[in-house]
């Protein structure tokens, strides 16, 4: 009866390890799932929001377009990946005027995977951590 127990218990306890290492990686995407390299893209606007925050770091930007703004976002690497590259959350400020260079989303969003992120009035070059394979 004891060892009965004792393999139920170490199969209850496996397959709950099981799905706890399946629930992180299914919000995972991969670069050719959502963005399209052969769509590159080039955007200069204001920085309106930085999202600072795991899984990836987000930021946002006021583009001008023929009769008014549009909002776009723009994905790139972990906090951590970025930090080891030189960025901070203090890195831009919101009403930085910023270049981008990228690849759009495969769903026609305003969402860019970023590459290149330029500070146009300093033209101080920023890895972006892109999730692009080159």
């Amino acid at each position: 009866m004891d060892n009965y127990f004792k393999k139920c218990c170490l199969r209850y306890i496996g397959l709950l390890f099981s799905l706890g290492l399946a629930f992180p990686a299914s919000s995972h995407h991969s670069f050719p799932a959502q963005y399209d390299a052969q769509k590159p893209i080039t955007l200069n606007g204001y920085l309106i929001k930085l999202e600072w925050r795991n899984p990836h770091v987000y930021f946002y930007l006021e583009i001008e377009e023929e009769g008014g703004f549009e909002e776009w976002a723009f994905e790139m690497g972990s906090p951590i990946a970025m930090e080891r590259n030189g960025w901070n959350r203090n890195s831009v400020a919101v009403g930085d005027i910023l270049e981008v260079e990228g690849s759009l989303a495969r769903d026609g969003s305003n969402l860019v995977n970023a590459n290149s992120v330029v500070l146009v009035e300093s033209g101080r070059r920023l890895f972006a951590g892109s999730s692009r394979d080159d």
